[in-house]
């Protein structure tokens, strides 16, 4: 069976430039870049050229800036971590996020209230976006961060960042936002948005996983998360994963000169995969922003449908797609950004995330269409004779 994949939030194929830019750090060229002999200069030049890669697909003026880490999550957790434990003693206690958030972002916070420190969580509108007045009157005297997320990995909503950073910068308040999802989908410039700290995953943009980033304005105060040596400047102790640091750089560099081409074909094949259910199927609903959103997330809900029995059936077929985020897979519970987003239960229970890659084709979207038409009649159809 040929696989249709739709599930590219959650990650993305491994291209093969970025491979073959990986294998020589998997094989002959194995040095520890802190060695001063040939084969540590040998990787040490290699990781310079990736913080150039990963700095010019960002905008960030000098490759310093750029922090390499394990993964979104970590970079999440380094940025707001060290920001709260540098400026507590200096600045306040007081942190600003949102409700919708990344469980990596939003675990932070809860940690960090379990010590000390204070935390605004903004509700959202029915489309995913805060309220700028809201989140200005939300500022207090002792207001020492915000993280927002760029774009959100549900519904695919992308947040105004530029006004929320010019909002936050005007009271001296360290800016984070999430990136994850959003980078190789649109224009990222940390320097047009004004952000502070910037997290990003590989794995998102057909890097490896394992490797993430954070950009780190210069200036940023910012405590240390993992102690040891002396690596990323003082930023992140730990022998560097060379090959991965090497594919991230390849897949930044990959974004950078494919973006408009990319996100011109996603947005082609999502607004025909999103006519394609809304033409065929009656009583469904999207979730997000219709023009603040990214281009290849489409978040559906079904009514009458069970999402679970829906995506079951189209892995059956062949289709894989997802209910929501990868890292709440197993919960019971609906997800957290589809309830703060004022959807009942069961509505957030009968919905499915489609996200949109470079990997798919004008067949592959025919074909979905094709199946949840099916599926969801033939489910709807069980369900009403259930009940005679």
């Amino acid at each position: 069976m040929d696989h249709i994949y739709l599930d590219h939030n959650a990650t993305t194929p491994l291209h093969p430039q970025v491979l073959n830019a990986m294998m020589p750090y998997l094989t002959n060229q194995f040095g520890n870049g802190s060695s001063i002999h040939f084969y540590g200069r040998q990787v040490r030049s290699a990781i310079d050229k990736a913080r150039e890669q990963v700095a010019n697909l960002i905008g960030a003026q000098n490759p310093s800036e750029i922090v390499f880490t394990s993964g979104g999550t970590e970079s999440d957790n380094h940025a707001i971590k060290g920001v709260a434990l540098r400026q507590k003693n200096l600045l306040g206690n007081h942190i600003i996020t949102t409700a919708v958030e990344h469980s990596a972002v939003l675990h932070t916070c809860e940690y960090l209230e379990k010590h000390g420190f204070e935390v605004t969580y903004l509700p959202v509108d029915r489309h995913g976006l805060i309220s700028l007045n809201q989140f200005q009157e939300t500022i207090q005297e002792n207001t020492i961060l915000t993280s927002i997320m760029y774009v959100n990995n549900e519904i695919g909503t992308i947040q105004s960042m530029t006004n929320i950073c010019s909002i936050a910068q005007d009271r001296n308040i360290t800016v984070h936002t999430d990136a994850v999802q959003a980078i190789g989908k649109i224009p990222v410039d940390v320097e047009d948005l004004g952000v502070n700290l910037l997290s990003l995953s590989a794995h998102k943009f057909y890097g490896p996983k394992g490797v993430g980033a954070n950009y780190v304005r210069r200036r940023t105060r910012l405590d240390n998360f993992v102690h040891g040596g002396a690596q990323e400047q003082n930023r992140r102790a730990g022998t560097e994963n060379i090959a991965a640091i090497v594919g991230m750089g390849e897949a930044a560099e990959i974004a950078t000169r494919d973006l408009q081409k990319n996100s011109d074909g996603i947005t082609k094949l999502t607004n025909r995969l999103r006519n394609g259910l809304k033409g065929k199927i009656e009583d469904i609903c999207e979730n997000g922003h219709s023009k603040y959103i990214d281009p290849g997330t489409l978040s559906i809900s079904f009514k009458s449908v069970s999402g679970e029995m829906l995506l079951m059936r189209l892995d059956m077929e062949g289709i894989c797609a997802s209910s929501g985020s990868a890292c709440a897979s197993g919960s019971v519970e609906p997800s957290h950004v589809l309830a703060k987003l004022g959807l009942p239960p069961e509505v957030a229970q009968s919905t499915v995330r489609f996200s949109v890659g470079i990997t798919n084709t004008e067949e592959q979207i025919d074909e979905t269409i094709q199946k949840v038409t099916e599926i969801v009649a033939e489910l709807r159809s069980t369900r009403n004779s259930s009940w005679v």
